[in-house]
């Protein structure tokens, strides 16, 4: 429950924030409030590992929450894009603010964590961009900044090509690349001489460079004009700093997989 609601108000933030940014010719500071807007709530459920970097999958479900004024829809969206508004759209290129919520971990949530310290609630913000070279194909990249949990810059580059098998079913894939600076990987992957005492674990304290190299995939069917479901299947392989960890080696995989579905519904409201 906790989940849904932080994640539904950072929704509703950036979709006003967004608004506010197109609107800002208007004279009065709330104007952007009114006319047409969405809320789509839904649920996603997929295997995945149990912390980044396991070697053991759970089963693991999450809310999906969006409220946000109607406007001009994205030529194409991905589950893997972070909650994000624009601020410039030729139609062939966007670029804007992002953000990212970044979920605790837990030392008790896993036994391999055992030892290990806790990583609390945060936040990766910063700025996106997308490019679209054929009708076909989307290039898109964040770069964010972590906030309270870690506070290591984090990069990633996905590449999808999208097509309509009918007018309601597509498929897309491509794919996927992500880097990070020493900050998060000492987060994530780092032991210290107190948690490698606790743990058992090797002592690691790593550089930054890259996290993972994979693809993934959807196929999302527009169910009705409300409801739109999704199948969708990732894959990374850890290198670098992510790879060389002794959490890595000795507990868990470089090999990371999730596949899962996900369905939401969407409302439609006006404000006077």
């Amino acid at each position: 429950m906790a989940k849904a609601l932080l994640v539904g108000s950072v929704s509703v933030f950036l979709a006003g924030a967004t608004t506010m940014a197109a609107a800002g010719e208007k004279s009065g500071f709330f104007d952007w409030v009114h006319g047409d807007w969405y809320l789509t709530v839904g649920a996603a459920g997929f295997a995945a590992p149990e912390f980044e970097g396991a070697g053991d999958t759970i089963f693991r479900a999450t809310p999906m929450i969006s409220l946000g004024k109607v406007g001009p829809e994205a030529r194409f969206v991905s589950r893997n894009d972070n909650i994000s508004f624009s601020l410039y759209d030729s139609g062939a290129f966007r670029t804007g603010a992002v953000g990212k919520i970044v979920f605790p971990r837990d030392a008790d949530d896993a036994d391999d964590l055992n030892g290990l310290s806790d990583v609390g609630w945060g936040a990766e913000l910063g700025a996106f961009a997308e490019v679209y070279p054929t009708d076909w194909l989307r290039v898109r990249g964040e770069l964010r900044q972590g906030v309270g949990a870690h506070h290591g810059v984090v990069a990633d580059v996905a590449v999808d090509a999208f097509t309509d098998v009918t007018e309601t079913v597509r498929v897309s894939g491509g794919p996927r690349l992500s880097m990070a600076s020493a900050d998060y990987f000492r987060t994530y992957y780092g032991v210290d001489a107190g948690e490698s005492a606790a743990s058992g674990l090797s002592e690691y304290d790593p550089g930054g460079g890259l996290r993972s190299v994979g693809a993934g995939g959807a196929v999302t069917w527009k169910t009705t004009d409300r409801i739109t479901t999704s199948a969708f299947a990732e894959y990374a392989r850890l290198l670098g700093p992510a790879a060389d960890s002794s959490l890595v080696e000795e507990r868990g995989s470089k090999n990371q997989f999730m596949i899962g579905m996900s369905a939401t519904y969407r409302f439609d409201f006006t404000v006077p």
